[in-house]
């Protein structure tokens, strides 16, 4: 169950520590005379991030306009292969398909920037007095083929302990579209790889299904966790067993909460061409201090200076 990219993650996850001892990320200053046009396509996951990225960055230089669209990790590499915009936001990494249609199109490969940590939240009705889930029982209310280790479908919160009369109504589930770097995020990972089964209630937006959850007391749904809002609570995870792990801000930077994820942005650099000086900027703030503040302040886990200077190190000749 435990994947290669989850035991990369582990791995290296001391590099994104917001608090590497002696490190600090380096102020951003602004260069004279910049302007043009940013656009970028992708994740809806931190479309919030990107677009106060580009706020920020505008306060340095008024001239620069920021477009942010975003429909979906999967819009992100059409839009780099089409050169309809310069970065591709996407809360996954990019498929292997993908990654040959750019190759195909271009000559090389894109350029992967990781720009912050995240994880998927399983939220619940505020109401609902379930403890915690693992694996096995997400994967056995979510899916179709429970390749995590289930016997049967569960198919109402009674069948998980929860002892009120609305627990034996059938489970209503909540999801993201088959665009969206969450929907397969969570496919791969919590559902093992599995298939999600029909009668999840698929959203256009993350914020749209935590909404939903919260119109209803028999509800659950996966989203970034950085959507929480009023009526909703998030049930700690465990992969197996009743360890239960609570998504905060530590055990999502040391890994121990189960649905940590990087965020990436995709950018078309060629490996022997520098990047427009708008597209360097941008990148550049990205990993300031001013950049990854704003990375913690929308709620997401920071990345250390080595991981800064590592990712810096992609986009310059």
């Amino acid at each position: 169950m435990f994947s290669f990219s989850r035991a990369l993650f582990l791995s290296v996850i001391f590099l994104f520590s917001p608090h590497s001892i002696g490190q600090v990320l380096p102020d951003y200053h602004k260069i004279p005379g910049l302007s043009g046009n940013l656009t970028s396509v992708g994740s809806d996951t931190f479309a919030s991030l990107v677009s106060l990225w580009g706020e920020a960055f505008k306060t340095y230089y008024p001239n620069v306009n920021v477009q942010v669209h975003a429909s979906g990790s999967s819009t992100a590499a059409p839009a780099l292969i089409e050169g309809t915009a310069q970065f591709g936001p996407m809360s996954r990494e990019m498929r292997l398909k993908e990654v040959e249609a750019f190759e195909r199109e271009h000559g090389y490969q894109p350029t992967a920037l990781k720009v912050a940590v995240d994880a998927i939240g399983i939220f619940v009705h505020e109401d609902n007095p379930v403890k915690g889930l693992n694996f096995t029982q997400i994967d056995s209310i979510f899916s179709a083929t429970m390749r995590c280790g289930g016997d049967k479908p569960i198919q109402t919160w009674a069948e998980l302990g929860v002892r009120h009369k609305w627990a034996k109504r059938r489970i209503q589930l909540f999801g993201r579209n088959s665009v969206s770097g969450t929907y397969g995020y969570f496919k791969q990972t919590a559902l093992c790889g599995g298939d999600f089964q029909k009668y999840v209630n698929e959203q256009p937006g993350s914020a749209s299904v935590v909404q939903s959850v919260a119109s209803s007391i028999n509800t659950i749904g996966y989203s970034g966790i950085g959507y929480r809002m009023a009526g909703v609570k998030l049930v700690p995870v465990a992969e197996t067993g009743n360890r239960y792990v609570w998504p905060d801000k530590q055990s999502i930077a040391d890994g121990r909460y189960p649905l940590s994820r990087y965020l990436y942005i995709y950018i078309n650099k060629h490996p022997s061409k520098l990047l427009s000086p708008i597209e360097a900027e941008f990148i550049r703030f990205i990993y300031s201090k001013q950049g990854q503040e704003i990375v913690e302040k929308d709620g997401y886990i920071g990345i250390s200076p080595d991981v800064a200077k590592q990712e810096l190190q992609k986009v310059t000749l």
